[in-house]
């Protein structure tokens, strides 16, 4: 068997496996090992040095700047990250399945206070006019206007953006979690609404350099509720609300 390829690896300065290969012993005897044994040298050896190779690139990943680490957390006033903040919505479809929606371009603040965390208070503010769904007729729907005289089916045309603004917080036990009571006003009605939120990461944004936070959250809503009345109870009355949010600090 021709091993020439494996002599001008082995002696090539640049060879990443060689430190791998030289545990096993091998390299100052290979010439004189019969094929059977350096197969199995080489089939015992090449595994270690792939990951001898493989080590230095893990060590130069760099780390992601975002950790579900509290002790990160700084007190003071954030502003929602518009372009990573946004509210799916779900309702079911029929007693089928379920159908989802997408508002985005969510703005607000976030106070944090650290010392007295159920002082903490969160106000947003969600532009209904932005909704977005995988049926363009559905969106149209949406956002169609009332017929002469009458209420709109959904949000209608041009509607005023929903609110959130919270009234209480009740910080877990755990300390990474709380449910943030808060008025909903949504299509002109004002409800108050529980979101269980969670605690999802914080660190340094490393293109806006600024302190950033994130949480999920999540609500049951009835459309109902807000004068939403379309379709019941075909399309389901309960919407259930899954928020993701960042809030940098200014």
């Amino acid at each position: 068997m021709r091993l020439g390829w494996l002599s001008r690896l082995l002696s090539n300065p640049a060879c990443a496996l060689c430190p791998a290969l030289a545990s096993t012993g091998l390299l100052p005897r290979w010439r004189s090992l019969p094929i059977i044994k350096l197969s199995r040298a080489l089939r015992l050896a090449l595994p270690l040095a792939l990951v001898a190779a493989a080590a230095p690139m893990v060590a130069q990943m760099p780390e992601v700047p975002g950790k579900a680490d509290k002790a990160r957390v700084t007190a003071g006033t954030y502003t929602a990250d518009a372009g990573h903040s946004l509210v799916a919505w779900k309702v079911n479809h029929f007693g089928f399945n379920d159908y989802f929606g997408l508002f985005g371009d969510v703005s607000g603040s976030l106070t944090i206070d650290l010392a007295n965390p159920a002082s903490s208070k969160v106000s947003v503010k969600i532009p209904v006019s932005k909704v977005v769904t995988a049926n363009a007729g559905l969106t149209a729907h949406l956002l169609k206007p009332g017929a002469e005289g009458k209420s709109a089916d959904f949000f209608g045309a041009a509607p005023a953006d929903a609110t959130f603004v919270s009234t209480s917080v009740t910080p877990g036990a755990d300390g990474m979690s709380a449910k943030v009571t808060g008025d909903l006003t949504l299509n002109g009605v004002t409800k108050p609404v529980t979101v269980d939120a969670t605690f999802a990461g914080a660190g340094t944004n490393p293109f806006s350099k600024a302190a950033t936070l994130g949480f999920h959250g999540k609500a049951t809503i009835k459309r109902s509720d807000f004068n939403i009345k379309y379709g019941l109870p075909f399309v389901s009355d309960d919407v259930t609300l899954d928020i993701t949010a960042a809030f940098e600090k200014k």
